[in-house]
C-alpha cells in the first residue's frame, strides 16, 4: 500500500491527460474532404504573392460549419476590399463577420461561390505564403510562455515573461502586443478583428490613431462592435444573418433613415451616455463610502486618544485595551475566528505529531535498544 499511495494522486492527471488525447486523436483520424487537394493547396510551384497588392473580392460565397451542417453561416455574400484602403465588416454577433476573415485565411473551403486576390482565386495561392503576406490581430489574441521580446521580436528591454497564453498581462497589454507583432511583420493585408475591445477609452483612442496611420497604404478587413473605430473606413459592410444588407461609407450610411446601420449607431450613444450616467453615480457612491469610512475612523481614533490620554501611566492596558476593541467590532464573527484558531492549532501541531510518532516508531522497532 505504501507505493500506491504515492501513485493514486496521479491518476486524475492521467485521466485529464487520456480526455485532452481523445480530442486530438480524432481529429487525426478525421478523413479529409475530398474537394479539396492537399498536395494542390499547400504545393510549391504555385504562384508567389509577395508584394502583391489587389482587391479582396468575395463572390456569392455560401459557408456552413462542418459541425454545424443544419445552420448556414453565410448566404451568398458579395463584398470588395479595395487594395490600400480599410473595409471595415459590422453586424451583430454571430452574422458571419469572423467567417469571412477564417475563408481568407483558409482555415476553412468555402461551400460555393469564389474568393480572389486581384482577379485570381485564392486557391491559385500557397497557403503558407499567403498567411505570411497577412497580420492578424483578434479579440482575444493568443500569447506564448515566452518574454514581450520573443513574442513580438523587437528590440531589447521586454524580457517580461507573459505567463501562458499572457496570463501575466491584461486583456488592453495582450492587444498592444499582439498589434505590435502583426505591424512588425510589415504585411500585405491586415486583419482586425475587434483588436482595440479590450483598451480603455483613453488608451483605445491612442491606439486607433497609430491604427489610422498604419492602416495607409494596406488592405485592411476591420470588424468593429464599437463604431466609433470605423468612423474612418472607405467601405462599410453592414452584414445580417450571412448577408450584406447594406454597405457606403459612415456618412451616406447615417443619412439612411431606419437603416440597420443608423439604428446600431444610435443604441450604442444611447448605451455610452447611459454607462457615462452609471459611472458619475459609481463615483458618488465611492466617494460617499469613502466619507463614511473616514468618519468612522476618525471616530475610533479619538476614543483611541481619548484612552490614552486616561492611560498614559499603563500603556500594556491601552494595548490590551485596543486588542479587545478590535474583537468587539468583530463579534459577529467570533465563531468563524474561533473555528479558524483551532484548525491553524490543529494544523500546526500535526507535523510535531507526526515528527514524535515516527520517533516512538523508529525507537521501538530499534533492534540495538
Amino acid at each position: 500500500m505504501g507505493v500506491f499511495s504515492y501513485i493514486i494522486p496521479f491518476f486524475q492527471s492521467f485521466s485529464e491527460a487520456r480526455g485532452a488525447a481523445a480530442s486530438v486523436f480524432r481529429l487525426i483520424d478525421e478523413e479529409n474532404n475530398v474537394d479539396v487537394n492537399e498536395t494542390e493547396v499547400w504545393k510549391e510551384d504555385t504562384e508567389s504573392i509577395y508584394n502583391i497588392n489587389g482587391d479582396i473580392e468575395f463572390d456569392n460565397v455560401n459557408f456552413i460549419y462542418p459541425s454545424r451542417k443544419d445552420a448556414p453561416v453565410l448566404r451568398n455574400l458579395s463584398l470588395i476590399a479595395r487594395a490600400d484602403q480599410t473595409t471595415a465588416l459590422v453586424g451583430s454577433s454571430g452574422c458571419g463577420k469572423s467567417t469571412c476573415l477564417s475563408l481568407f485565411l483558409r482555415y476553412y473551403e468555402s461551400s460555393s461561390g469564389q474568393i480572389t486576390i486581384d482577379g485570381r482565386l485564392i486557391t491559385d495561392y500557397n497557403v503558407q505564403q499567403l498567411r505570411q503576406n497577412i497580420g492578424v490581430v483578434s479579440q482575444k489574441p493568443i500569447l506564448f510562455d515566452i518574454s514581450i521580446y520573443e513574442n513580438i521580436r523587437l528590440d531589447k528591454k521586454y524580457e517580461t515573461i507573459v505567463g501562458e497564453r499572457g496570463i501575466q498581462l491584461s486583456g488592453g497589454e495582450k492587444q498592444r502586443i499582439a498589434l505590435s507583432h502583426a505591424f512588425v511583420k510589415q504585411p500585405t493585408f491586415l486583419l482586425l478583428d475587434e483588436a482595440t475591445s479590450a483598451l480603455d477609452n483613453i488608451s483605445e483612442k491612442i491606439v486607433q490613431e497609430a491604427l489610422d496611420r498604419a492602416c495607409k497604404d494596406r488592405t485592411t478587413i476591420v470588424i468593429a462592435h464599437r463604431l466609433t473605430t470605423i468612423q474612418n473606413a472607405h467601405q462599410i459592410y453592414v452584414l445580417d444573418n450571412g448577408s450584406v444588407i447594406e454597405q457606403g461609407t459612415h456618412g451616406t450610411l447615417m443619412a439612411k433613415e431606419g437603416g440597420k446601420y443608423q439604428s446600431m449607431v444610435k443604441c450604442q450613444q444611447m448605451g455610452r451616455t447611459d454607462d457615462d450616467k452609471i459611472d458619475i453615480m459609481s463615483m458618488q457612491k465611492r466617494t460617499e463610502d469613502d466619507e463614511k469610512s473616514i468618519i468612522e475612523r476618525t471616530r475610533f481614533l479619538s476614543d483611541c486618544q481619548t484612552v490614552d490620554a486616561n492611560k498614559q501611566s499603563s500603556k500594556p492596558f491601552k494595548q490590551r485595551f485596543v486588542s479587545l476593541r478590535l474583537l468587539s467590532m468583530n463579534s459577529r464573527k467570533w465563531i468563524t475566528i474561533l473555528i479558524g484558531c483551532i484548525a491553524c492549532l490543529l494544523n500546526g501541531a500535526a507535523q510535531p505529531m507526526f515528527a514524535l510518532l515516527l520517533a516512538k516508531i523508529v525507537d521501538v522497532s530499534d533492534p540495538l535498544v
